[in-house]
């Protein structure tokens, strides 16, 4: 990949760190909360946290550099909000009662698996053969860790909950490529405050008593760093990477799990995890090494996102008292047709047939 595709890598990068961490922490804290709880805790500290964020950093900035939400984004914000903010992590919170910290960590890979899968047959976005590669190790090693360690033939139910709260955030992901060019902070504190919501509301129906404010709040600091300023570095690096292979290269998150839980709960692991573990390590290599070039036109279109103009995609003109010092601005903007042949990923300006 070319230069201008680290700045988004790093991102992505980061965010796998804090999202990694977030499975074997939360088994600690599992213990304490309940498992709709903990979702609605995390969620809520997500939001929360990216609110009061953007509050603060608004006394700072004189010009917005992010686009704002439309009406035509509401369906796609409501469709992430109700499967990956409500259903996928309440799934996750009750399988994580009965699966190894660690083989749960490896297993949220099947995250970029099912992100791409979605991305390919849904969406039609462009993959190479390194990234199917990668997509059928990293889904072969998942089988092995979702198989019964209790010696009879058989899934362990645990660990396809966990594969099941990944298929839902490949959906969200989806979701979420598609506003993707508006602005994070908006979009994951909606997100926060809504799911964290409905899962509070959820947990009091269904009798669970609130735990002491010190796991309240240990939570809600797990759910701004993992599910908060995590998301927000992925839709960051999703505009440019496009989200089959922002979920690929997220797909470094496990690892840092994985680690992070034997060092937590010093769990014995059977066979099939150090069969697994190689085989999910080669088909992260995989995803690093994908490239895309080839003549392709840009079509007259016009939009609205977050951009700057030390690049070929956006040439046209405005005073310059329009544009902060950073150089990054957002306004209502016209693309003209262009074809040309360049390194490239299905970012916001290159979602085209192939």
């Amino acid at each position: 990949m070319k230069n201008r595709n680290i700045a988004p890598i790093l991102k992505v990068i980061i965010a796998a760190a804090l999202f990694g961490a977030s499975a074997p922490i939360s088994k600690l804290l599992i213990g304490e909360i309940a498992p709709t709880l903990m979702a609605s805790f995390l969620y809520l500290g997500s939001g929360i946290g990216l609110y009061l964020q953007r509050y603060f950093r608004s006394y700072n900035k004189r010009f917005s550099d992010e686009a704002r939400l439309t009406r035509n984004d509401w369906p796609w914000i409501i469709g992430a909000v109700c499967i990956g903010g409500i259903a996928a992590p309440i799934v996750l919170m009750f399988s994580l009662k009965n699966t190894p910290a660690s083989t749960a960590s490896l297993l949220l890979n099947f995250e970029g698996v099912a992100t791409t899968v979605i991305a390919v047959v849904a969406f039609k976005e462009a993959v190479g053969k390194r990234i199917w590669m990668a997509v059928l190790l990293i889904t072969m090693a998942s089988i092995l860790l979702s198989w019964g360690s209790s010696g009879q033939w058989g899934f362990s139910l645990g660990a396809i909950g966990v594969l099941g709260a990944c298929i839902l955030w490949g959906i969200d992901n989806n979701f979420t490529r598609n506003v993707s060019d508006k602005d994070p902070l908006s979009i994951v504190t909606i997100k926060g405050l809504s799911a964290g919501t409905f899962s509070l509301i959820l947990s009091f129906i269904l009798g669970f008593s609130l735990p002491s404010f010190k796991f309240i709040l240990l939570a809600m600091l797990l759910g701004y760093f993992s599910y908060g300023l995590s998301i927000v570095l992925f839709i960051r690096a999703m505009r440019e990477l496009g989200s089959a292979r922002t979920s690929a290269l997220f797909g470094t998150a496990p690892f840092v799990g994985a680690v992070l839980s034997l060092l937590l709960f010093r769990e014995s692991q059977g066979t099939l995890f150090f069969f697994a573990l190689p085989i999910m390590i080669i088909g992260a290599v995989f995803l690093f090494k994908e490239e895309h070039e080839h003549l392709h036109e840009h079509e007259l279109t016009e939009h609205e996102h977050r951009h700057y103009h030390n690049e070929a995609h956006h040439t046209h003109c405005h005073s310059s008292d329009k544009i902060p010092e950073s150089g990054y601005h957002s306004h209502v903007h016209e693309h003209e047709s262009i074809i040309h042949e360049h390194q490239h990923t299905p970012d916001i300006y290159h979602r085209h047939a192939h």
